[in-house]
């Protein structure tokens, strides 16, 4: 018989499985979606943006109200929001609905996104850096079997109108969970110097470090992510997209589980990254056989799977008792880099071309790796 508190992991993982299931279908789709509502390369980035924008809303709002409330009563609301919008979707046939309906689960998703990982800090004290590397896995996960599934639904003649439909009844399950999971009990910190890690003063400094990294990270990943099927079609005349963009979010998996478990190497691990990204991306914006971008997907996707969970475990025990504040913090950075960004290579595309775009995307790194040598600093001084 599973215990109460494995109910929670498990509604846990399955909440980051729906936002990586939604970040990669709506990535998937926006393709289709374009092509209903005729929309250029520019005007799908600020299609895309929508949601993006609606990312950084949330916990600018809602951060603060999950570190003074019970965090499984707030992912409960939240899971209802998701629900009706993504209902919303798929019954109604207005294009103002669509996006008033991919607003508000841009919305849910990023406050389930902070709110959980939060939620998995407070629940979880003494295993939080193994089980933030699965829990991470969880999303790329999503994001993987995402294109795989819209392919094969769109060849059966279904709507790309399918993806909400699957994220309503994933997230009514998921609510069930956290139901299910009432009366759970925390792990318990028996040694002071294990819980002076993550209960220690709240370091602004670091943590807006920290943003700055996520912001252009998340960027790049949703450019990346939101145009490689564009790439394909329109400048390599190939149809390897969506599993171009199903390969690269896979090998984020093995990444983040590994990472979870080399926690204590998180700085040189984001350091590595952050210099191998946009050398990969020099490679593929230079290659025109499809085949050769695709297989550069996979140290790319490595690279990219292992940046979000270092972010983390170096955040946590700058964060105090903060937790929520801090994940919505960062979070809040994901939402501006994923609108800015994302409607940046859309507007660099339609003037030059895709493959400029993501270069383009490729050279902020250069800010990300000055942000992460002055967080080496603070943290070097606080010990």
């Amino acid at each position: 018989m599973i215990k109460k508190r494995d109910f929670l992991w498990l509604a846990f993982f399955l909440i980051i499985l729906i936002n990586g299931f939604e970040a990669g279908g709506y990535q998937a789709s926006l393709l289709n979606i374009g092509k209903d509502y005729d929309l250029s390369n520019t005007s799908k980035g600020l299609f895309a943006s929508v949601e993006l924008f609606a990312t950084m809303l949330a916990p600018l709002f809602l951060g603060a109200w999950a570190d003074r409330n019970n965090k499984i009563n707030c992912l409960k609301i939240i899971l209802f929001i998701q629900i009706l919008a993504a209902s919303l979707i798929t019954l109604i046939n207005l294009k103002i609905v669509f996006i008033a309906g991919v607003f508000f689960l841009g919305l849910s998703t990023s406050a389930l996104q902070f709110i959980t990982i939060a939620a998995l800090a407070d629940s979880y004290p003494l295993s939080y850096n193994q089980k933030i590397g699965f829990l991470t896995s969880m999303y790329a996960l999503g994001a993987f079997i995402a294109p795989l599934i819209v392919s094969a639904y769109l060849k059966i003649g279904l709507s790309w109108k399918t993806l909400f439909l699957l994220i309503a009844l994933a997230s009514f399950f998921a609510f069930l969970g956290l139901i299910k999971s009432n009366n759970y009990q925390k792990e318990t910190v028996v040694n002071q110097d294990l819980e002076g890690e993550t209960s220690g003063n709240f370091i602004i400094l670091a943590i807006i470090c920290l943003c700055i990294i996520m912001c252009i990270y998340v960027g790049f990943e949703n450019g990346f992510a939101f145009f490689i099927d564009s790439l394909f079609a329109q400048e390599l005349n190939s149809n390897l997209g969506k599993y171009a963009l199903s390969l690269f979010w896979i090998i984020m998996i093995p990444a983040r589980v590994l990472v979870g478990y080399l926690g204590k190497y998180s700085k040189i691990i984001l350091l590595i990254c952050i210099i191998s990204i946009p050398t990969i991306i020099l490679l593929i914006t230079n290659l025109i056989n499809p085949i050769g971008i695709l297989l550069l997907c996979i140290p790319l996707g490595f690279a990219s799977g292992a940046i979000y969970p270092s972010v983390l475990n170096i955040a946590m025990p700058l964060a105090g008792s903060k937790k929520a504040t801090a994940t919505g913090m960062i979070t809040t950075a994901t939402g501006i880099g994923g609108v800015c960004f994302t409607a940046l290579t859309g507007f660099v595309g339609g003037q030059y071309n895709l493959r400029i775009a993501i270069l383009v995307l490729a050279a902020f790194f250069l800010i990300s790796l000055i942000a992460l040598l002055i967080l080496i600093r603070i943290t070097k001084k606080l010990t």
